[in-house]
């Protein structure tokens, strides 16, 4: 029988910038999910300027709510025309954001935007070229990398707990229908891209710097499903020396439950709670096992861990851990898991290069 042993310290929790004072944000897109990053800035005490929406209304809601002093605009290009602003965060919709986000670079800002920041690969690598020519900072707001768990797990592989990774598996069971009939509940592949690619993102993390050589992937309905999107997902990532799996469970699922457990040489990780609400992870080695307790909420700590790191590579003029080139890998697993659902075949990640 294993015994107990100390939980080993896991530096996971978001870091803020050092000089908050120091950065000037603003906002493109108003919309749901611009509440977690103004959360964010309000947290790091980073003062948002500026906000703009086509819908003017929006703007000023959001204004009024979290930056009175800001002055909104209906359209970016004006925000963008501002000597004050030297970080600018793209939330709006995917079809229009790189070029935003390509606007925000030629007019000399440093950009982060939301994920994923762009549905076409070459897109994003002339994106992250540009950035770097005019040497400025383009980061992606991948904020699942702070989520509790899979801060955790990042760290705990980082320190070599674990040793070599051998498997990495995710499951997730919830009801994601509270999506109908809103903007993006029509998306075909709603659970393995907007949703999955945080889990994705995980995968690339936790194996480093080895490449994945095939990602087998389905996407189908559940009996009886009114609405038209698949909501059930799964998908397989072959690394030749390793394996990822992912499993998910989105159409009026009881009892919501999120797992986790990855499997190394040396230790193993898991956990096992409500979705987005794991509170502790347990830690197996030779020597026993541990319960790591778990800081924090994915919403909205997550959000500061992204703005927080994005403000410091730039303070410390290197190249964020969220950078557009880093995220490239992500986008490469998650459009290979699309092209193999729809394709009923395994597919090389590289080669398919959007998520259309």
């Amino acid at each position: 029988m294993l015994q107990h042993i100390k939980a080993p310290k896991l530096d996971y929790s978001p870091h803020g910038p050092r000089r908050p004072k120091s950065h000037k944000l603003a906002l493109i897109g108003c919309g749901g999910i611009a509440e977690y990053h103004l959360k964010a800035a309000k947290a790091l005490g980073v003062e948002v300027v500026a906000l703009a929406d086509v819908n003017i209304e929006a703007a000023k809601n959001r204004r009024d709510e979290f930056f009175p002093q800001a002055e909104v605009y209906d359209s970016h290009h004006d925000l963008l025309a501002r000597d004050d602003v030297n970080v600018v965060e793209v939330t709006t919709h995917t079809a229009i954001r790189p070029a935003q986000v390509m606007d925000a670079l030629k007019a000399g800002k440093h950009v982060l935007s939301q994920k994923p920041f762009t549905s076409d690969i070459k897109e994003g690598r002339r994106l992250a070229s540009y950035a770097k020519s005019r040497k400025l900072h383009l980061g992606v707001n991948q904020n699942g990398r702070w989520a509790p768990q899979f801060a955790a797990l990042i760290a705990a592989t980082k320190k070599g707990l674990l040793g070599d990774i051998h498997s990495l598996d995710m499951s997730l069971a919830w009801d994601h229908t509270w999506i109908r009939g809103l903007p993006g509940a029509d998306l075909h592949h709603l659970i393995l891209s907007d949703f999955a690619i945080h889990w994705f993102d995980a995968i690339v993390c936790a194996f480093g710097e080895r490449k994945a050589k095939r990602v087998f992937a389905n996407a189908v309905k559940a009996p009886n499903q009114d609405m038209k999107v698949p909501m059930l997902g799964n998908a397989v990532v072959n690394f030749g020396d390793g394996l990822a799996t992912l499993a998910f469970s989105g159409y009026e699922s009881f009892a919501p439950q999120e797992y986790l457990c990855c499997v190394g040489s040396k230790g193993t990780l898991r956990g096992t709670a409500n979705v987005a609400n794991l509170t502790e992870l347990e830690l197996t080695t030779k020597k026993g096992t541990a319960k790591i307790p778990l800081k924090g909420k994915w919403f909205p700590d997550a959000f500061s861990g992204t703005l927080g790191e994005f403000l410091r590579s730039i303070e410390e003029n290197r190249e964020s851990t969220i950078s557009a080139s880093n995220n490239i890998r992500t986008l490469e697993l998650c459009y290979a898991a699309l092209a193999s659902a729809d394709t009923g075949l395994p597919v090389k990640p590289g080669k398919a290069l959007t998520a259309r």
